[in-house]
């Protein structure tokens, strides 16, 4: 009899795994794919390049206790992510910025000119409902259409007019020549790759593993006494009230034999390319190696799902497995997939703390946040 069945093995089940495990609960984590660490698994490629299978991850929060707790499974990486964007042949900074504008435009303004720039292009819009009225709110119609409206429809294959504010939301704008694409007070990569600090996590006796394997498979012939589910929530239920969109992605990876491909880890695509944007792992990781490996990601409808689409009728849809998901006794819904959210992997853990410590306090075992 296992106390808790968990299905996935990335993030939000991995955490859990292991919290629970520290407080003498037996674990059964399974996962469908032949490996832990969900999106986030890494190897060694044929060339001895470490790569992340499932595009780019990469490592940012404000939160010390998030950052405390994954320490205990990892050294890390000092590592600050800069994106460029080609725009027009020219590789420019973005989140916008300063130096954006004034490479873009051939201006030479200072910092101090840069919220009037905007506010002369910036299009007035009485309610800010759509990704489109974030974006041209802030910076206007040009800025929109080159660094935005193309990548947004490859990305979601719809334009940013129908995508909710939330999606354009997370992308800042900023008035001054910041070029880091996170601000976050701890930005760091696991010094021997993620998969490296999963297995130290999941390395409690009281956790046993099962990758390659299906939830439902498991679900009614494995004695268990609770459930924590990180898949899709409309899977859970059999779609019943229809299933959920999500946008998947395609990667192709392909390796060179020189010893840097471009200046930074992450470029832009925002035009007519079919993908959306090129990563070179090493920028990443750090590691020293005469070839070097990039990743393209071309957005697709089909397959494993990575991003749910916020639009209102999906929002709906997923009230609906909310509510469901709620009347459930001892099943728990945690992460990106099972609360129908687009989280980042710190968020994710935070999650998860946050529910290791309800069920902590239900069972009356007094667990402290650091222990």
């Amino acid at each position: 009899m296992y106390d808790y069945l968990i299905a996935g093995a990335g993030f939000a089940g991995s955490v859990l795994a292991e919290r629970l495990a520290s407080t003498g609960k037996r674990i059964l984590l399974v996962d469908k794919r032949e490996h832990v660490g969900g999106n986030a698994f890494d190897y060694y490629n044929e060339h001895g390049i470490l790569v992340h299978k499932y595009g780019p991850h990469i490592f940012h929060t404000n939160s010390a206790e998030v950052f405390d707790y994954l320490s205990r499974f990892t050294e890390w990486l000092p590592y600050e992510h800069r994106v460029l964007a080609n725009v027009e042949g020219k590789l420019l900074p973005i989140p916008i910025n300063l130096d954006t504008v004034n490479k873009l435009y051939g201006l030479q303004l200072e910092a101090e000119d840069l919220p009037g720039f905007f506010s002369r292009r910036a299009e007035c819009r009485p309610e800010i409902r759509t990704s489109e009225d974030v974006v041209v709110s802030k910076v206007g119609r040009d800025l929109y259409e080159k660094f935005f409206q193309g990548y947004t429809r490859k990305q979601w294959g719809l334009d940013p007019s129908e995508l909710d504010a939330t999606v354009a939301g997370r992308i800042p704008v900023r008035m001054d020549r910041e070029d880091r694409y996170f601000t976050d007070q701890f930005q760091f990569m696991p010094r021997d790759g993620y998969t490296a600090m999963f297995g130290r996590m999941l390395a409690d006796p009281l956790i046993e593993v099962a990758t390659a394997t299906d939830f439902a498979s498991v679900q009614t012939r494995i004695p268990h006494r609770e459930v924590i589910f990180t898949g899709p929530v409309d899977s859970f239920f059999e779609y019943c009230y229809g299933r959920l969109p999500y946008r998947s992605l395609e990667f192709q990876l392909e390796t060179l034999p020189v010893e840097k491909y471009q200046g930074n880890g992450t470029v832009n695509w925002p035009n007519e390319h079919s993908y959306t944007r090129v990563t070179e792992f090493k920028h990443l990781t750090g590691q020293k190696h005469d070839a070097t490996t990039i990743c393209y990601e071309f957005p697709r409808d089909e397959g494993d799902p990575y991003y749910p689409v916020p639009r209102p009728q999906n929002a709906e849809m997923y009230k609906k497995y909310e509510r469901l998901a709620n009347s459930m006794s001892g099943v728990h819904f945690v992460g990106r997939l099972a609360t129908y959210k687009y989280y980042n992997m710190d968020q994710v853990v935070a999650q998860a703390l946050a529910l290791f410590q309800r069920l902590s306090q239900r069972d009356g075992e007094g667990v402290c946040s650091d222990d």
